[in-house]
């Protein structure tokens, strides 16, 4: 690590002798048996929507199961990862988790067209990736490159956030493409260029993708402290190097997030416009089974 930076408890490396020690001595420890104890207060939302009749009580169970069995599989590999430290084993992981975060933002919205999928998978990857690299690289000299510690939570906050922007921003564009198919037919026939037929509806969605980032950014620290803070100083890190990190994680999600939504609405251009200004709405299609 470079001399000058400084290193939050939550993400130390275990050169950091003082910083784990420091660690053992801030965080209590939660057992297999607290844990399960705290997990029956999922029946608690199981009861509610028992007793209102939501028909949410299998997927309330199914869901918590899953959770557990997910992160405790995670939390098996990121463990073995950060001890083989090896920048092959790192690449593959945030390859994957990109991967997976492409797939997710494509599959949310109500219309779909040939070339979704890609579409939704470049806006993720290239808008996390660069957000993500300019923070860990400009910002926090990481060393080596590759340091899991490092790279995989960050980039992992990253792409969660740049996904539900994506995946909004997809939805909200085709959806209102769909549905002002004659207004933007109407400005074409007046002269007006595929882009500035097209301009608004992409404003709007753009604005509807970083809405929830914006609304997060702007009420942080007011109405609840965000779970990195939280973490970080159950970690034993001082609260002005906690709210740094976390600052300095909404900014690269902001970009993020910004970043993925503008990469998205000029795809869709590409797609729903021909090089002629045509408005190509048939290429737009309802999607068969929509995803809760």
């Amino acid at each position: 690590m470079k001399s000058g930076i400084w290193m939050p408890a939550g993400l130390l490396t275990p050169e950091n002798h003082h910083g784990r020690e420091a660690i053992m001595q801030g965080t209590n420890y939660i057992s297999v048996a607290e844990l399960a104890l705290a997990s029956l207060l999922i029946l608690v939302s199981a009861g509610v929507s028992l007793w209102l009749k939501l028909g949410l009580t299998k997927r309330i169970l199914i869901s918590a199961v899953r959770a557990i069995v997910q992160l405790s599989i995670v939390g098996l590999l990121l463990k073995w990862i950060f001890a083989s430290n090896q920048w092959y084993w790192v690449l593959l992981i945030i390859v994957v988790m990109t991967v997976i975060a492409g797939f997710s933002a494509r599959s949310r919205g109500s219309y779909v067209y040939r070339g979704l999928t890609r579409d939704a998978l470049s806006s993720v990857w290239l808008a996390s990736w660069l957000s993500a690299a300019v923070g860990l690289y400009a910002v926090l000299h990481i060393r080596p490159w590759y340091s899991p510690q490092y790279v995989i939570p960050l980039l992992g906050m990253v792409l969660g956030n740049c996904l539900t922007a994506v995946a909004l921003c997809l939805d909200r564009l085709t959806q209102d493409l769909r549905q002002q198919q004659a207004r933007v037919e109407v400005m074409l026939s007046m002269g007006a260029t595929g882009w500035e037929a097209y301009r608004d509806t992409a404003r709007s969605a753009v604005v509807a993708g970083m809405l929830p980032t914006i609304n997060q950014l702007s009420v942080v620290g007011l109405v609840s402290l965000p779970g990195m803070i939280t973490g970080q100083i159950l970690a034993g890190a001082s609260p002005d190097q906690a709210i740094r990190f976390q600052l300095f994680t909404m900014f690269l999600i902001c970009a993020g997030s910004a970043g993925g939504c503008l990469l998205c609405a000029v795809f869709v251009y590409r797609h729903v416009f021909n090089r002629c200004w045509q408005f190509c709405s048939w290429r737009l299609r309802r999607r068969k089974t929509d995803k809760i």
